[in-house]
């Protein structure tokens, strides 16, 4: 199902909403642009080997497309590695779970602390589909969220989701040289957030029905939970598996939501399903 748009508008221009999606696209145009320049080379081979002889877990190649699994074969038979720009672009700023919780940054290094990439990998995303996909969820319900949060309050939320996410995956795959990156986390915790605020307002769904596709008004208490609910199967079924997708990115940061929407939202905007469910659990 692919939501296109919601029924309400905001009260206000929604700044940070419109501020991080420009973001957000803007470096992924730099990634194109930096494809386009000479591809990078260098022989980095003797400090990664060093690294696996130390008995840690093998570092991340610098090339994501490359299977993880082949690492040891790969950086054996290459000296001479070429990298596009854009990807080592892509791994330097990607969080690397086995980097930072081994505190040591392999190439291609970057000039801030390991700590940054848990920020800086929000903003990255691995291809034209992965940063449409998520600017759509985030133009569709960001600005509602926004609005009942208002702009400093909202960006402090989003990026505290994102970190949520990041801790989350990080959790069940600590030992990852996986590049992680993606906004999907912290646009995660404002699906949950719009989840709880506005659970009745109807969102316009492409849905496919065997070989064709429907428009359909749904709730949006439906239509995330939905989501949620798969976020939560596919997760289930992707540990010890790897895979490309971090599920659990999705999953922590849809459940940061589910709770930082309470102290961020405004006090005068009530959170409508958790009222609803104490209501029914209220004896009368």
């Amino acid at each position: 199902m692919i939501p296109l748009r919601d029924m309400i508008g905001s009260r206000r221009f929604p700044i940070v909403t419109v501020s991080l999606i420009v973001l957000n696209l803007l470096v992924f145009l730099f990634q194109g642009y930096l494809d386009r320049l000479p591809p990078l080379s260098g022989d980095w081979t003797a400090e990664r080997l060093e690294w696996i002889d130390q008995g840690l877990q093998e570092p991340p190649i610098l090339d994501p497309r490359y299977n993880v699994q082949r690492q040891s074969r790969f950086l054996q038979q290459s000296l001479d590695v070429e990298i596009p720009r854009g990807e080592w672009f892509l791994t330097q700023y990607a969080l690397i779970p086995s980097e930072l919780l081994g505190g040591q940054d392999l190439p291609p290094r970057i000039s801030l602390p390991l700590w940054a990439t848990l920020v800086t990998s929000i903003f990255l995303h691995g291809g034209i589909m992965h940063v449409i996909g998520n600017m759509l969820y985030l133009w569709i319900f960001g600005d509602n969220v926004e609005d009942a949060m208002g702009p400093i309050r909202f960006l402090i939320f989003y990026l505290l989701c994102g970190l949520a996410a990041a801790f989350a995956q990080i959790a069940v795959g600590p030992g990852s040289s996986i590049p992680m990156v993606g906004a999907s986390g912290a646009i995660a915790g404002v699906l949950a957030a719009y989840f709880m605020l506005y659970p009745h307002n109807r969102i316009l769904t492409l849905v496919p029905l065997f070989f064709f596709l429907r428009l359909v008004s749904l709730p949006a208490v439906f239509l995330l939970g939905f989501w949620f609910v798969l976020q939560l199967i596919n997760g289930a079924g992707s540990v010890g598996g790897g895979g490309g997708v971090a599920y659990f990115a999705h999953i922590g940061g849809f459940v940061a939501g589910l709770f930082l929407v309470f102290p961020f939202r405004d006090r005068r905007i009530p959170v409508t399903l958790w009222r609803m469910v104490r209501r029914r659990l209220t004896p009368r």
